[in-house]
Parts: C-alpha cells; structure tokens; sequence
C-alpha cells in the first residue's frame, strides 16, 4: 500500500481553517515560491475569487478571461511568464471528480526559461489536487471557504438552497454532468441533485412553487425526503410517491414541488424518469436537438396517495441531455415571446462544443442577453448530462 505524501499527511493534520496556510508554506519551501494564491469560484461562477480574512484587498479576477481563467475554464494548467519580473505563475485547477473549486496561482523565479520544469509541474498539480479533496472535508468545519465563493451577500433563502446541492458538476468515465441556478445569490425554489454507486446513477431536478424562504423550505423538504427514500434502496417510483407523502403532509396540498426523477443504469445507458410537473428534457443527438415528451404526472405534495409510474428511454454514447426549468423556458424577451419558441434551441446549438460542466453558465448566460433589461419572475436553472457510456474494459464480462 502507497504511504499518503508529505502534502497529503500535512494538509490532513491541519486544522481546517489552516490548510491553505499549510499547502502554502509547504510551496514555498520546496519550490522557492514568491506568490501562493487560492482562488474560489463564487457562486454565479463567473469570478475566481482570493481565499483570506476577510475583507480582503485582493481584487477577483474573472472566470473566464486572462490566465487563471484560461486554466479553470479547460481544466488545465497554465503557465503565465513576466519577463520585467523574472518570473512564472503556473494557474492551476483545483477540483474533484469533475466539480470545478478553483485555481491554485504559484509565482515562482524565472530560469531563464518561460515554461516550468515538467517534474515541478506535476508536483503542484499533486498540491492543488490534494488541496481540492482537503477543501470539500474542511467546508464542512470552516467558513473560510465558504466565505470566498461570495463576491455578494446570499439571501438566506439562497444560503439554504446552495447549502442542499451536491455541487455544480462532477464527471465520471460513463458521464459528465454540469448545473447552475441563477440568479445565483437571490434563488428561491429550484434545486437539482445527483448521487451514484456501481451500477446506477440518480438525478432530481425540482422547482419548488412560492418564493423565498417558503420556496426554499418546501424544496428542502422534497429533496430531502427523496434522499431519505433513496438511500432506503426504494426504486424510483417509491422515492416519488414517498416525498410526495411528505410533502402533501406537511402542506395539504397547499404547496408542492415539481419535480423531475431519474435513474441512469450505467452499464447500459438505460433510463427510467418520472415526470411529476417539470422541469422539461431536450436530447441532442448527432447534431438534432429534440424534446423527450414524457408523461406528466402530479407534483409531489399536490394530492394524497399519488400513485407514479416510470418511463423508459435509452441513452446513447455521445447523446447530450438538457434539463431546463420553466424560469428558462417561459422567459420573455422584451417584445413578447417566450425563451422556448426559437432561442433555447439556438442556444443548446450554440454551447454544443462545450463541456457538460461549462454548458449550463454559457445557457444562462444567453438567456440574460435575450431577456435584456426585463426582470427575472422565476429562477432558472439549467443541467447538462453527457453520455459517455461504460467503457468496454470495465463492463462485466458475459458468461
């Protein structure tokens, strides 16, 4: 068994608030380092924001423009040589399993070369990625970073919102998956969540009716007690039909979360989903967008003892799955006409090319441009799923 690094073993006896200060001294010892810095994307991931006591005087820098841009939107590192300086800042990208944190910024002494050795390269990627695993587990006993992803203050029903999503993306080799709610630091109802195992993989997209504090309290009870369902091995029509019971509970019908319930079966693409009142699906597939007509079913919490049945559809390697709420779907523009009649189509055509983890920004993105100066009435909120597939040497040999 491999013993854990220096890196690994330091950052894991370090108090939580401290793992930054750690990685950082241990750079700049080893390395000779002039400048360790640690930038979180905020929440609308459109800024790379410093990690430090707050208020900090370090200005953000942009998510998608410059070097530490360059490096968090591909995923990749990049080096950025100052030749008045004499020195090299390798932007690095911190994230786990696909969920894009931040960038790791290290200013080293030029050597007379405008690129890093490749050994010491691969020894700062180790940091940031080592660093990125240390973040996830701290958050949960500091708000240092927390705090960093901020360049505006959550509304509270924002901070409840965010704190019951499993990230914003996260890619395994059957899949990439990506998702963003905006407006970011005001969002009421809408939420989405995912989990996997071996063999399956679970996705719920919900838009939960009201705004505020009831919105967020009723989504937080529906994804909760589709949680607590799932993790009791129920397949999904179960899980549906018991968070719909706990919703109509709790609010008689009053209140109720539409909600969309998928289950990828990984070694094979097959898919069951239940439609309970929205959000909607759009395919792409060797280049032609389609809407998945489903049937629709009850919300959950609309009615008691809702009885749902699972569709079927099948994925295949390369098809590109888009789920979009109704914040999305029925915006105006300003003469009128509604987000779905012509532009959603043009926009899923547009960010073909990008990854699943950048495509829901990019969507949003557009959407603000052709809604203009006209107020936002619903959240919106975009996923993007790639299918992959199982790659052939991992799939279960046939007896």
């Amino acid at each position: 068994m491999d013993r854990p690094s220096t890196v690994e073993r330091s950052l894991r006896e370090a108090a939580p608030h401290e793992i930054f200060d750690v990685i950082r001294s241990l750079i700049e010892r080893r390395h000779r380092a002039r400048r360790v810095e640690l930038l979180m994307a905020d929440y609308a991931m459109t800024k790379l924001q410093p990690v430090g006591i707050l208020p900090t005087t370090r200005p953000p820098v942009s998510a998608h423009t410059g070097a530490p841009g360059r490096a968090f939107g591909a995923q990749e590192p990049y080096c950025e040589y100052d030749a008045a300086a004499s020195t090299v800042t390798a932007h690095l990208p911190v994230s786990v399993r696909g969920d894009r944190l931040g960038i790791l910024s290290v200013t080293l002494p030029a050597t007379g070369e405008e690129a890093i050795a490749k050994d010491v390269m691969e020894e700062l990627q180790e940091c940031a990625d080592a660093l990125a695993h240390e973040v996830v587990v701290a958050e949960r006993d500091t708000d240092l970073f927390l705090q960093a992803r901020r360049a505006e203050r959550l509304t509270l029903a924002a901070e409840m919102q965010w704190q019951l999503l499993p990230g914003r993306s996260c890619a395994r080799p059957e899949y990439s998956l990506g998702a963003q709610l905006e407006p970011a630091y005001a969002i009421f109802g809408d939420s989405f969540d995912w989990s996997a195992s071996t063999d399956d993989l679970y996705v719920t997209v919900s838009n939960g009716m009201g705004e505020g504090i009831d919105a967020a309290l009723l989504t937080n009870l529906g994804i909760n007690a589709l949680r607590n369902a799932r993790r009791a091995g129920l397949d999904l029509a179960d899980q549906a039909y018991l968070a719909d019971q706990a919703v109509y509970g709790q609010h008689r019908g009053s209140q109720y979360l539409s909600t969309l319930l998928l289950r990828f079966h990984l070694p094979t693409g097959d898919v069951e989903i239940i439609d309970a009142g929205s959000p909607r699906v759009w395919r792409v597939r060797r280049g032609t967008i389609e809407a998945i007509e489903l049937e629709a079913q009850l919300p959950l919490g609309m009615f008691e003892d809702t009885v749902y049945v699972a569709q079927h559809f099948h994925v295949e390697p390369g098809d590109r799955l888009l789920f979009i709420s109704d914040g999305v779907y029925d915006a105006l523009s300003p003469g009128g006409e509604k987000y779905s009649l012509r532009a959603l189509a043009a926009s899923i055509t547009h960010t073909r090319l990008l990854p699943a983890s950048q495509v829901p920004r990019a969507m949003l993105e557009e959407l603000l441009g052709y809604r203009g100066s006209s107020p936002a009435v619903d959240d919106s909120l975009v996923m993007c799923l790639d299918w992959h597939g199982r790659p052939a040497h991992s799939r279960t040999p046939e007896l």
